[in-house]
């Protein structure tokens, strides 16, 4: 899908002379990067992109470079991208600060994108040190507003892993102003060693993410290997962690901070923006904490939101607006029941004046020991059969032993190898199951035996929890440390449903001189409310799926030593629901209805006859035009026409904001076109048509239930179309999507590529005629990308239609028949990929020797010559023809003593649609 902001990216209008410009542009960046062009939201300035490396520390830096609006001086923003991504990642931010007058830098960081070095994990002498590199480049640039000499007005901002390098950035290096670090981490250390307990799923994905251990320093893929093999962290990686986080320059971090961190987030919880507003503040800065719906483990981000807030808090802290209005000291996303409209989580904001920590308006709740029945226990699909009730003295608990009331004695024990697993949050998978969880629904499970359970009486009014709980407790390992895994359950009335908020557990290690004493737990912080009736349930585990536990079998006993007590936040006001419109306008709706019924009669028309003439055309598009919302004249999609014809795979090309997505969502019927027509088979289409049902798509890729297998997760998503089981064909789609074996395994065992294509088979069912598939390679690796060109093609072949918009132009060249190329909403070029490439008049000239600067600017100053730029390894040009013949250009190319040892036509995809983009923006 096209990012929300590619509004803000738009070509320059065609202006006399324009082609002298981009000449000149070229020539002054020719070997140091490519410059484009973007108009802002209102077409008053452009938004420029250079492209450059940059060699900083011993590695090749790659950088963007954002600017719009002329020479004058603003502050400038650094933009870091997550783990295991680029700087492409954060290219729409960049273009959308640079829009509201920022200088904007990204880059990608050591070992990621085409940056070179090893991975350091933000080394104050690695990733750290090229930030300041960074900012000493954007020192010199006469459009950035300076402080002092040397000192530009820079923010840095980022998430996860570019939201630690912000932190960094302002504890090593003081010309930073500004931060605003989003669900990063203040402590490494803490994060993947909480309490001394080795957090192994997450670590493994963390290494997995950079490529895989040989692309860290060595250092940190012996501790990684060292602490994976024991599974148990030990005193030097936590050292070792620890002096590449924030935390090691607690002291130093003095800037404006505004901390934006997930509460679906198992990897960098709330308590570590907890301890990094504590200490930013401390340091006598501004600090403002957010909590976001997402994180880590998926959900909602809050993209746009959490932008625009970003945007907001630099505008106050380096443009020294005081207006700006950088919003409350503490707010907080509360989800909770469903839309019935469109099944969305309603969400709603609520804050306070000030951050309330975690421990805020604490009260105490008493517990009381809880049965457990030997074989009951918690299962992935229920969360936890309640299957006992209650407790007391002489209670027997899953291992057999006697169970007390109040503070009474439950015995369990660690089962040898640590298997099987309590689950709570699953990489990968998690934020899903937080998101149900906020709508109460359960999927945990704890294994009977393998843990202790105390209970509260039914609560007799609504309880909202806003931080971490805590409880003092007694424990005892017959050997040993002992491994526990605290959680905090919300337990229906009848107690057949549990819910664990967030899917948040805490990892404690226990040592032998911390044993047989009371010793407070902090549990996981998190933002839910219990109803009246409910119950809270505090369950100790010996074992959790994404923790290593101890492999020697072990015998625990614990026994409590106080109420759970439960942070509240008193101060946290949600922001009041709006009313349900019935409520209170009727009357006024009933004006309001008629009033539009009488002012668009004459507009409304019947859904138009089906075409006879294009019964068996796919698919045909005329005159189609889209505005953006709140527009009067600009254009998502303008006067857009094409025909798709039966067997063929369409290719849909185009720049970000050229209007590809808007046209796939008019398309399948998602959004309504200003004018124009479509029709498939005929049949015009409308939001709901009938035709729709002989469309299948991908869009940003199915939301699977990850312990179902493959083939059971598309039954059910069959049976909830309603539509026959006859009709699903899911043994043919399978078969075309190839995943073989792997359907009767569980979805969660399954590699990205294989979800990938399960995906695209899910698109597949019910054979439609015609399948939209909108970016399918995203995220999948070279042998991926080839496996799914080969299931489109595979597709294709028995007569129907694949409309597929993807930016690898290599892969579109190799899978795809027909080309639709768009720009700036506009048709550019549609027909055969072998004509569109064919056509033209881009030249390959070869050399026998380097081409030199200079001369690169001789050639393209040529009359009749359009452009002229090297190839990567400068032993040649592509010159594109604005006039000139070939016979022209070698004739003046000899003059010119240019080593001329080819020229012939240049029939790559990319150049093709390189230039006919140029072309249709000049």
């Amino acid at each position: 899908m096209d990012n929300p902001t590619s509004r803000w990216r738009h070509r320059l209008p065609r202006t006399p002379g324009r082609w002298a410009a981009v000449v000149a542009a070229l020539a002054v960046l020719v070997g140091a990067g490519t410059w484009t062009a973007a108009a802002d939201d209102d077409s008053k300035s452009s938004v420029h992109r250079q492209d450059r490396m940059m060699k900083m520390n011993g590695v090749s830096v790659d950088t963007s470079y954002f600017t719009s609006g002329g020479s004058q001086r603003r502050p400038a923003v650094l933009i870091g991208h997550g783990f295991g991504g680029s700087k492409n990642d954060v290219r729409a931010q960049a273009e959308k600060l640079a829009a509201d007058g920022y200088a904007v830098m990204t880059w990608s960081a050591r070992g990621f994108g085409r940056t070179s070095g090893e991975i350091t994990l933000n080394a104050p002498d690695g990733e750290v040190r090229d930030v300041s590199g960074l900012i000493d480049w954007l020192a010199g640039r006469p459009e950035v507003e300076l402080d002092g000499k040397g000192d530009p007005r820079v923010g840095v901002t980022g998430a996860s892993y570019g939201g630690a390098v912000s932190l960094l950035a302002a504890g090593y290096d003081k010309r930073v102003d500004a931060i605003a670090p989003v669900i990063s981490y203040w402590n490494l250390a803490d994060a993947l060693f909480p309490d001394g307990v080795f957090k192994k799923l997450w670590a493994g994905i963390f290494v997995s993410s950079g490529g895989g251990c040989q692309k860290f320093q060595k250092q940190l893929c012996d501790m990684y290997e060292r602490v994976a093999v024991s599974g148990k962290p030990d005193a030097a990686a936590r050292e070792l962690l620890t002096e590449r986080s924030p935390v090691a320059v607690a002291d130093r971090i003095d800037v404006p901070s505004l901390i934006v961190q997930g509460q679906s987030d198992s990897l960098f919880p709330l308590a570590q923006s907890d301890a990094m507003s504590k200490a930013i503040s401390s340091n006598g800065a501004p600090v403002s904490v957010d909590w976001i719906a997402g994180g880590h483990d998926g959900g909602d981000d809050e993209g746009d939101r959490v932008q625009s807030r970003v945007g907001d808090w630099f505008d106050r802290y380096l443009k020294k607006d005081r207006s700006a209005d950088t919003g409350p000291g503490f707010r907080v996303t509360r989800t909770g029941g469903v839309d019935s409209t469109d099944g969305a989580a309603l969400k709603r904001g609520a804050s306070s004046a000030t951050y309330p920590g975690l421990t805020g308006g604490g009260r105490e709740i008493p517990l009381t020991g809880a049965a457990q029945v030997p074989g009951a226990g918690g299962g992935p699909a229920t969360g936890g059969q309640d299957a006992q009730r209650g407790g007391g003295p002489g209670a027997t608990t899953g291992g057999g032993r006697s169970a007390a009331t109040g503070g009474g004695t439950q015995t369990f024990r660690n089962p040898a190898g640590g298997s099987p697993p309590s689950v709570s949050a699953v990489p990968g998978i998690g934020g899903g199951l937080s998101q149900l969880s906020s709508l109460g629904v359960g999927l945990s499970a704890d294994f009977p035996g393998q843990y202790a359970r105390y209970e509260s009486a039914p609560l007799d009014g609504a309880l909202r929890v806003t931080g971490s709980p805590t409880v003092r407790v007694n424990v005892k390992a017959d050997r040993g440390d002992a491994v526990l895994f605290g959680k905090v359950y919300d337990v229906s009335p009848d107690g057949k449903q549990q819910v664990l908020p967030s899917q948040l557990v805490t990892p404690y290690r226990i040592t032998p001189d911390q044993q047989g004493k009371p010793l407070e737990l902090t549990l996981p912080a998190v933002d839910h409310e219990v109803d009246a009736g409910h119950r809270l349930r505090l369950v100790l585990s010996a074992t959790d799926l994404g923790y290593a536990s101890p492999a020697e079998p072990a015998t625990y006993t614990v026994s409590l030593d106080g109420p759970l007590t439960v942070p509240t936040a008193p101060a946290v006001k949600t922001a009041s629901a709006v009313l349900p419109w019935w409520t209170w306008g009727l009357p006024a709706a009933a004006v309001v209805i008629a009033a539009a019924l009488l002012l668009t009669a004459r507009r409304r028309t019947t859904t138009p006859a089906p075409d006879p003439a294009l019964a068996d055309v796919p698919l045909q598009i005329t005159d189609l035009s889209k505005k953006y919302a709140k527009s009067v004249d600009r254009y998502a999609v303008r006067d857009l026409g094409f025909r798709v014809g039966k067997g063929q795979v369409v290719g849909l090309l185009g720049p970000n904001g050229a209007g590809k997505t808007t046209t796939l969502r008019m398309l399948m019927g998602l959004i309504t076109p200003d004018s124009g027509e479509i029709r498939v088979f005929g049949h015009a289409i409308r939001p709901g048509a009938p035709v729709l049902s002989r469309v299948g798509s991908f869009v940003e890729g199915a939301g699977f239930l990850p312990h179902l297998s493959g083939r059971s997760n598309l039954e059910l998503y069959w049976q909830a179309t309603g539509r026959p089981a006859g009709d699903a064909h899911i043994d043919a789609a399978l078969e075309i999507a190839g995943l073989g074996d792997a359907l009767a395994r569980a979805v969660r065992t399954y590699s990205q590529g294989m979800r990938q294509r399960l995906a695209i088979a899910q698109a597949m069912l019910g054979m439609p005629d015609l399948l939209i598939l909108d970016e399918p390679t995203n995220g999948l690796d070279p042998p991926q990308i080839r496996e799914m060109r080969d299931v489109m093609i595979r597709y294709a072949a028995g007569g129907r239609t694949v409309i597929v918009s993807s930016h690898l132009l290599s892969e579109v060249e190799q899978s795809c028949t027909h080309l639709v190329v768009m720009d700036r909403g506009r048709l550019v070029q549609a027909g055969p990929v072998a004509e569109i490439t064919g056509s033209g008049d881009m030249l390959l000239v070869t050399t026998g020797a380097e081409v030199a600067e200079p001369l690169v600017d001789k050639v393209a100053a040529l009359p009749g010559i359009g452009s002229a730029v090297r190839v990567d390894d400068g032993r040649g040009l592509l010159v594109r023809l604005d006039g000139a013949t070939s016979a022209q250009l070698v004739a003046d190319l000899v003059r010119l003593d240019v080593p001329v040892t080819g020229v012939g036509p240049h029939r790559r995809l990319e150049d093709a649609f390189l230039t006919l983009i140029s072309q249709g923006s000049a």
